[in-house]
């Protein structure tokens, strides 16, 4: 059992333009995002800042190029959870990552666990499931694959969690799948889900993304959706929830 925070969290599940390796480019568009959505947590799609682009230079926290996320941040008391490849402890390989920043900076919040597809040639998965904690919320950290795994919900959500947040890449057609992986994470757990969804086209022939980032909430029910263009997103007040 975890105690419930004393406050509403507002989130926000976005999707930047996102130019292939262009970290300095696609930093802007996630600060103008940041700016706009007004959500005191703004999640953001699998390698946002990079596009899916298997060859994509690792992202260190102390990049300038994060800078204007920084600041927008800071103008707005927001905190952004930006995907990116990472490079891996005491290894030549990289991690497909969740960043988190604020007005402080960035660090390294999540490495994706379970990869998929073509992604096992090009990165090594992370080891341990994540939880970020904002203003008594916890927020459990995901990124695509992870979701469609039973495992990685179970032990995040073990962790004691109050929702369940996600950057994802998927092709339009196949938007049903984050909604049938949400709606049994949300049902099973009790837990409201946060799934932010690429939109427009990046690397590995992701050419028509799905875009159509949601919010779901406890019972399943879809509190928010954005539509499937570029620089739209979908926000939404997570409530107060009981005792569990």
């Amino acid at each position: 059992m975890i105690a419930p925070p004393s406050a509403p969290l507002s989130i926000a599940a976005a999707q930047p333009a996102c130019s292939a390796h262009d970290v300095a480019a696609n930093a802007l568009a996630h600060a103008d995002l940041v700016r706009s959505a007004g959500a005191r947590v703004v999640v953001f799609p699998e390698m946002s800042l990079t596009g899916y682009e298997f060859d994509a230079a690792p992202v260190a926290a102390d990049d300038p190029r994060l800078a204007p996320i920084v600041a927008a941040c800071a103008a707005t008391g927001a905190i952004a959870l930006a995907g990116a490849p990472v490079a891996a402890s005491g290894s030549a390989g990289r991690h497909i990552a969740v960043l988190a920043i604020d007005g402080g900076g960035v660090r390294v919040a999540y490495r994706k666990m379970f990869l998929g597809g073509a992604e096992p040639e090009h990165f090594v998965p992370g080891d341990a499931p994540a939880v970020l904690e904002v203003d008594g919320w916890r927020l459990g950290l995901a990124v695509c694959k992870d979701t469609g795994v039973a495992e990685h919900a179970a032990i995040t959500c073990e962790l004691g969690v109050h929702a369940y947040v996600a950057g994802a890449l998927d092709g339009a057609h196949e938007i049903a799948v984050q909604d049938e992986r949400a709606r049994r994470t949300a049902a099973k757990y009790g837990v409201w889900v946060v799934t932010a969804s690429f939109a427009g086209s990046t690397g590995a022939g992701y050419d028509d993304a799905a875009g159509r980032s949601r919010i779901w909430g406890p019972a399943g029910t879809v509190l928010a959706e954005a539509g499937p263009e570029v620089g739209a997103y979908a926000r939404a007040s997570l409530g107060v929830p009981a005792v569990r």
